[in-house]
């Protein structure tokens, strides 16, 4: 089984406004691949610096979500479901992004970390931090490319799905 996980941080509250997207790769339970992507949002108006420490600056110059979805395209599409912790805001920032530059919604199911720990290990609470505590994963929380990682190896860690 090859699965996805993302995760992306967004400037401010408006879904399209991703400005980084970590992506890890799992095929057989086994990470294969990971990578990050500094994105350039539609707007420069950033309300969430204080939570990813990204700021305008970091981005401006960074591709916007159309070329880095020729960079990750292959990948989401050929995997079998997307991970991600607390996954509707994960696929409402992907669908977002993918309207605003009118790609096709990816048609993989999601995974969500957060009910697969409290199906799992009946963890409550289930925020990323507490699930990484809980399982012994290193976390940067609000890195993106550590929330992916850790959303890969929570996965991992509940296989077989």
């Amino acid at each position: 089984m090859k699965l996805v996980a993302i995760d992306f941080e967004t400037a401010n509250r408006d879904p399209n406004s991703a400005c980084a997207l970590g992506i890890v790769q799992i095929e057989n339970e086994v990470i294969t691949h990971e990578e990050i992507f500094l994105i350039r949002p539609p707007s420069y108006r950033f309300e969430f610096s204080h939570i990813h420490g990204i700021l305008w600056a970091d981005v401006a110059q960074a591709p916007t979500f159309r070329q880095v979805w020729t960079k990750i395209a292959t990948r989401i599409e050929t995997a079998d479901a997307l991970v991600a912790h607390n996954a509707s805001f994960d696929r409402r920032v992907l669908y977002a992004c993918c309207d605003l530059y009118q790609i096709p919604h990816p048609k993989q199911k999601f995974i969500c970390t957060v009910a697969l720990a409290r199906q799992r290990w009946n963890l409550h609470p289930t925020k990323l931090p507490d699930v990484c505590r809980h399982l012994n994963i290193t976390l940067n929380h609000h890195q993106a490319l550590s929330d992916a990682r850790a959303c890969a190896e929570i996965v991992i860690a509940a296989s077989p799905l």
